[in-house]
């Protein structure tokens, strides 16, 4: 029956694209996101559907979509720049055959990222591939938040859409990417225009967005912890009431508190000391491991390259015996291919110190764009600008979610991640595509709602 699902689903979007191409772009978004192949069983499993979608995707951009008003930015080029470098280290990385299974997914990842923005012309797409992207997470999101409230979560037992332990259905990557759409979420709520404003939409954002926010704690992520700390702060400044927010925060957490199971917070009591915890141990051996490894090859070892680290450390902990005597107890442990647990030093380990800077240019700029943009359009009030500054703005506050979080778990090239990028890069264009019309004068009818949306 799922499998019908997803298939009459996928239909659904093919078909309605041969006459609005800009709905294969959401059909790939779609797929991309929710992995729709490995949640099936049947003819799903073994049709590329990804592939297909792409190729029509660009196919149909080519012969039919109306490219005016398409720009390509500079960060459009870094993305291009950092394609064609990954291509290179993956020609001469280290371990070829399992550099070549991570750039099967890698290239297209940033391909689109580079090729979005082309096809974000207008208010209504921006704000569809934001629908769509916060959809496709609640995919995986809702199921897991029910899971939690009903005691099903755990350290690597929180089964999510699909038993798999990869890319958006782990629990750091899920956790991290979770807490980084509520901004979208809200804004879609206070902004969007395809579905309007009611009670109906509210409650499902207010639901959604507590379903985000049980996932570090279904998952027992130290890394969402973190992320939703992050929020909280970045919140801060467009909060009207300071005082409030800040009271209202505290006491959510003093009523959360005693009702968190005890495993969770157990497991987020490890942050504070690393070294009585074998898996933050582990990080920190990787990246002192990585940093020496680019030192003597300063243009990365290319994908994978982590699999030939071997690492030693000691784990401490602490011990109270019989006499209340506290001993302190030492672990000797070797390790050997452990993944980086860092979107800096993969791109370190991976790409080298070209490729490192390359992908905190590409994301540094986004920072700083998206903070333009709010600050230009903080006081327009007008409605075909009112709603620029709180999508730069939330935007912005995803991406430096992503960025924390990016620090403790290996994303670098997480395809939802360049998604945002590419949201952004759209975003820009469009400014800098409105901003080019004469003062006073508001965006033309093609710029809000064309015909072929």
């Amino acid at each position: 029956m799922l499998d019908l699902f997803f298939l009459a689903f996928f239909g659904a979007f093919v078909f309605a694209g041969i006459k609005r191409p800009f709905l294969l772009v959401l059909a790939y978004t779609w797929i991309d996101i929710v992995a729709p192949q490995k949640v099936a069983y049947g003819i799903l499993t073994k049709v590329p559907i990804s592939l297909i979608t792409f190729l029509l995707m660009v196919g149909a951009w080519m012969l039919v979509d109306d490219k005016r008003g398409s720009r390509f930015s500079f960060r459009q080029v870094l993305l291009l720049i950092l394609l064609l470098y990954c291509g290179a280290t993956t020609i001469g990385a280290d371990f070829p055959v399992e550099a070549a299974d991570k750039w099967a997914w890698v290239w297209k990842a940033l391909l689109f990222a580079m090729f979005l923005p082309l096809t974000l012309r207008t208010r209504l797409r921006i704000e569809a591939m934001s629908l769509i992207m916060v959809l496709s997470i609640a995919v995986i999101v809702i199921g897991g938040g029910i899971k939690t409230l009903a005691g099903g979560g755990g350290y690597q037992t929180l089964k999510l859409l699909v038993n798999d332990n990869n890319g958006l259905y782990e629990g750091s990557i899920i956790s991290c990417v979770a807490i980084a759409v509520i901004p979208l979420i809200a804004w879609l709520v206070r902004h969007g225009t395809v579905f309007p404003k009611n009670r109906a939409v509210v409650v499902f954002a207010v639901a959604l967005s507590f379903a985000c926010l049980l996932m570090p704690v279904g998952t027992q992520a130290r890394t969402g912890l973190i992320c939703v700390g992050v929020l909280a702060v970045l919140s801060l400044r467009t909060a009207k009431n300071r005082f409030l927010y800040v009271g209202a925060l505290s006491l959510a957490a003093l009523v959360a508190l005693p009702l968190l199971p005890q495993s969770f917070t157990a497991r987020m009591s490890t942050i504070e000391n690393h070294q009585s915890d074998q898996s933050a141990s582990t990080r920190v051996a990787v990246w002192k491991w990585t940093f020496e490894y680019a030192k003597g090859n300063p243009l990365g070892g290319g994908f994978e390259v982590y699999r030939q680290n071997k690492l030693e450390y000691e784990t401490v902990s602490l011990s109270r015996a019989a006499d209340n005597n506290v001993a302190i107890e030492r672990e000797k442990i070797v390790e050997e291919g452990r993944a980086f647990h860092s979107s800096y030093f993969e791109m370190l380990g991976e790409q080298g110190f070209p490729g490192l800077t390359l992908w905190l240019m590409l994301h540094g700029l986004g920072v700083w764009q998206m903070e333009a943009l709010r600050r230009r359009y903080r006081k327009r009030s007008e409605p075909d600008f009112a709603w620029i500054a709180p999508l730069a703005n939330a935007l912005q506050q995803a991406q430096i979610v992503y960025l924390v979080g990016s620090l403790f778990v290996g994303i670098a090239f997480q395809p939802f991640c360049y998604m945002l990028v590419g949201l952004q890069c759209g975003l820009w264009s469009y400014h800098r595509r409105i901003q080019s019309r004469p003062i006073g004068a508001p965006p033309a009818r093609s710029d809000l709602a064309p015909a072929a949306a």
